[in-house]
C-alpha cells in the first residue's frame, strides 16, 4: 500500500523546490540587471573599479532560501554576463568567487542563528571574508587580464593619483581594493536589511 503521508510530503517538497528555483531565477535576473547599475567612487579608488549592488539579490536568496541558493544566484548572473564579457571570463570568475565568499557564510551562519543578530553576524563575516579574498583573487585573476588592455604602470599611476606614495600592485590591492570591497559588502548588508521585510512574502511565499 502507498503511504499517503509520504506522498503528500513528497509533493510538498517538490513544490517547495520548484518555488525556490523560480525565486532563484527571478533574483538571478535582478542581479544581472544590477550589474549594469555600476558607478565609480572618485578620490577613493581608480574609476575602472566600480561599485554595484548585484550581490544584494544573492544575499536575499541566501537568507530566505539557504546559502546554496545564494551561491546559485551569483553563478547564474555571471553565466548570463559571460555572453557580453569584456574580460574573457576572468571578471565573471572573480565576481562569482567573491560573491560566493560573501553570501555563503552569511546564509550558513543565519541557518544556525535564525535571528536578526544571526543575519547581521553572518553578513559581516561574509563581508570580511570577501574583502580579504579580494586581494589574492584580484592579484591572480582580474589584474593579469587588465594588464592585457592597460600597462601595469598605467594602472598603478591611477592609484598613485589618489595616494602618491602607493607602491606595487599588491600594496594597492590591500590599501584600496580590500577596504572598497568591505564597504561594498557593508552597504549591500544595509540594503538587505532595508528591503528584506517588504520582500519577504515574495521570497518565502504568501503563507509565511
Amino acid at each position: 500500500m502507498s503511504n499517503p503521508i509520504a506522498a503528500t510530503t513528497s509533493r510538498a517538497s517538490s513544490h517547495t523546490r520548484a518555488r525556490n528555483l523560480a525565486v532563484t531565477a527571478m533574483l538571478s535576473a535582478v542581479a544581472f540587471m544590477l550589474m549594469f547599475l555600476d558607478f565609480p567612487i572618485p578620490f577613493l579608488i581608480p574609476s575602472f573599479v566600480q561599485m554595484d549592488f548585484s550581490e544584494l539579490p544573492a544575499l536575499l536568496a541566501s537568507f530566505s532560501l539557504g546559502p546554496v541558493y545564494g551561491v546559485m544566484v551569483c553563478l547564474v548572473k555571471n553565466l548570463i554576463h559571460l555572453t557580453i564579457t569584456s574580460t574573457g571570463g576572468a571578471g565573471e570568475l572573480c565576481n562569482f568567487l567573491l560573491g560566493a565568499c560573501f553570501v555563503f557564510p552569511a546564509g550558513y551562519i543565519y541557518q544556525h542563528m535564525k535571528s536578526r543578530k544571526g543575519a547581521l553576524v553572518g553578513a559581516l563575516v561574509g563581508a570580511v571574508i570577501m574583502a580579504v579574498l579580494s586581494v589574492p583573487l584580484n592579484y591572480y585573476i582580474s589584474y593579469p587580464i587588465y594588464t592585457k588592455f592597460m600597462p601595469i604602470d598605467a594602472i598603478l599611476n591611477m592609484y598613485r593619483e589618489i595616494r602618491p606614495t602607493s607602491g606595487g600592485l599588491l600594496e594597492c590591492l590591500i590599501l584600496f581594493n580590500a577596504p572598497f570591497t568591505l564597504v561594498k559588502g557593508l552597504l549591500t548588508t544595509a540594503l538587505c536589511f532595508l528591503v528584506y521585510k517588504p520582500l519577504s512574502p515574495i521570497l518565502h511565499g504568501n503563507h509565511h
